[in-house]
């Protein structure tokens, strides 16, 4: 691809070694979550929020359990202002809650957002200005010194209206563009704002070190935030936040090496959202900590329910394949992944295991309020595996495994035939066709089965009426079983040739209107054949079965309707 010379490195790597990171394999524990998605993931819509919708998401992320929300940005305009005002004055913010505000280092500006948190019980102000080399020589035109003094008067401006400003204000500051800014730089200026500010464990500051624009691969973002962990003035009075962007795909691997290099918070979305590529998704760094065995201190048990709210109120869509809430990602189409999946589940709840180890699923749907029914999806990639597990979890029907190639097979052509994926519905419907509904060339009309002491045993016998060929003929048969009373009966009257294989058998439903339902496995000219019958009775579901089976292997069998 041509002009790529053009491109150079934009970031800069800490001198001496900082990789104490690397040493980890794991997060501990999750770190502080700010949701930034009513102030970056809204100014980045095609359609900002109505003020309504915003008080939905809001009450939305309280119920996931976020106690950090960045909120807007009051001064930039009346509707963001109001927004705050409302949340305040309506009582809307829980106690253990804190709203989040940003303002640039300008005193109007400032003084309008402490208006705008008046009163509020818990609020953290934040103040950015931009840092990096790009920003300093191309938009501001200002040295180091300047740059330093726009940080530092508005630190002092802050320290002025929190004193003259009802309500309680946590502080939090950005280097912006700090991924394009020389490590030594933003060191100098962060301390200069605690000179300031004064952080204790007592009274912490927020510092915000962003990946305004990606520039890096993740393990150098990871250098340069343990390059300012170490280095901070007052480093006990300091929560070390991160806030990356998406630019290069690399948000997720570059906020969780971040947490590795020691940061203790993270601004971001749900869903990623947010300008150009977005933020980081703090939905996918939630659950990826979960899926490892931390409790990642927020709820996504409801992520339908989630998902709706987010694409009703920003009218963004969450891709189909996104990490965790996805439609399909929790589906299989591969018939080996099929498989793999159905003896995953089996075994879960044959070993009563107290771990998720299925394959191909890194987390248990349902801990999302995912049902299993979509997570194997029928088309002409799908095994036989697959079949077999949309009839049990969806229906209820366990199809021996030696069936499985006979049902799937199918299956498959109904997927060929219509050139698309078949729902679950219409796997049942294959089935109910090509087994339940089978009525002839042989079609038992009455049956009844009961069971003689003779003296030197119990002897099962059947009686019934049988119509093929035209014509209805009286069945009558004793045996050592109900299905050998009945294989003797169709002897009888002609019907020889079928080799009994096995069966199995179980109840497809509860309760007092429980049935039976029994697959038999019958070999006639060499060839296998199952049949499947139901019944209230097991042993008339067995007879019924071995009609179906003789019916499918004659080759010209008709259905009811």
């Amino acid at each position: 691809m041509k002009g790529f010379e053009k491109y150079t490195r934009q970031y800069f790597v800490p001198e001496g070694s900082y990789d104490d990171w690397m040493k980890k394999d794991h997060i501990e524990k999750a770190p502080t979550w700010c949701s930034v998605d009513l102030r970056d993931g809204n100014q980045a819509l095609i359609i900002p929020m109505s003020l309504e919708e915003k008080l939905e998401f809001f009450e939305m992320l309280v119920k996931i359990g976020f106690k950090e929300i960045e909120v807007g940005f009051p001064a930039a305009s009346e509707t963001e202002y109001e927004f705050c005002r409302t949340l305040i004055e309506r009582d809307m913010i829980p106690d253990d809650v804190a709203i989040q505000v940003l303002t640039q280092s300008r005193e109007h500006i400032i003084k309008k957002t402490f208006e705008a948190v008046s009163g509020c019980k818990n609020a953290i102000v934040h103040l950015y200005n931009s840092t990096s080399v790009a920003q300093r020589e191309q938009v501001f035109k200002k040295s180091k010194r300047e740059i330093i003094d726009i940080a530092v008067s508005g630190a002092k401006l802050f320290n002025e209206y929190r004193a003259r400003t009802p309500g309680n204000f946590r502080f939090e500051y950005s280097p912006e563009s700090f991924t394009g800014t020389e490590p030594e730089f933003a060191l100098e200026i962060c301390n200069a704002v605690s000179e300031v500010w004064k952080p204790t464990p007592e009274n912490k500051v927020i510092y915000n070190l962003p990946v305004t624009v990606s520039h890096s691969m993740p393990h150098v973002y990871a250098r340069q935030i343990e390059y300012m962990c170490k280095n901070l003035n007052d480093r006990d009075g300091i929560i070390v936040s991160l806030h990356p962007h998406n630019d290069r795909g690399c948000a997720i691997a570059d906020t969780e090496m971040g947490i590795l290099a020691g940061a203790e918070r993270v601004e971001g979305t749900l869903f990623g959202n947010g300008e150009r590529t977005g933020n980081v998704d703090i939905m996918n760094l939630a659950l990826n900590l979960y899926s490892q065995g931390v409790d990642p201190q927020l709820d996504f048990s409801h992520m339908n329910h989630i998902k709706e709210v987010y694409e009703e109120c920003t009218q963004m869509k969450v891709h189909p394949r996104h990490p965790y809430a996805g439609e399909l990602v929790f589906t299989a189409f591969s018939g080996s992944h099929q498989d793999a999946i159905n003896k995953g589940v089996n075994f879960m709840a044959r070993e009563h295991s107290p771990y998720w180890e299925v394959p191909y699923l890194p987390i248990d749907p349902s801990d999302l309020g995912r049902q299993y029914e979509p997570i194997i999806r029928i088309n002409s990639q799908s095994g036989k595996g697959g079949a077999a597990f949309v009839m049990q979890q969806s229906f209820g029907y366990q199809l021996p495994k030696a069936m499985h190639p006979e049902f799937g097979r199918i299956v498959k052509q109904a997927c060929d035939r219509l050139g698309r994926e078949i729902t679950p519905a219409e796997v049942f419907d294959l089935f109910r066709q090509e087994y339940l509904e089978v009525a002839g060339p042989y079609h038992l009309l009455t049956y009844r089965i009961f069971t003689e002491d003779e003296g030197e045993g119990v002897v099962a016998h059947f009686e019934g009426t049988l119509r093929f060929d035209h014509e209805t003929r009286q069945l009558s048969g004793r045996g050592n079983g109900p299905i050998d009373a009945f294989y003797n009966a169709l002897g009888a009257v002609g019907i020889t040739g079928y080799d009994f294989v096995s069966y199995n058998e179980h109840a497809v439903s509860g309760g007092s209107d429980s049935r039976a339902v029994s697959y038999i496995q019958l070999r006639h000219n060499g060839e296998i054949v199952f049949g499947v019958g139901m019944d209230s009775n097991i042993s008339i579901a067995t007879v019924k079965g071995i009609i179906c089976a003789i019916n499918r292997a004659s080759g010209q069998h008709a259905r009811t309707h």
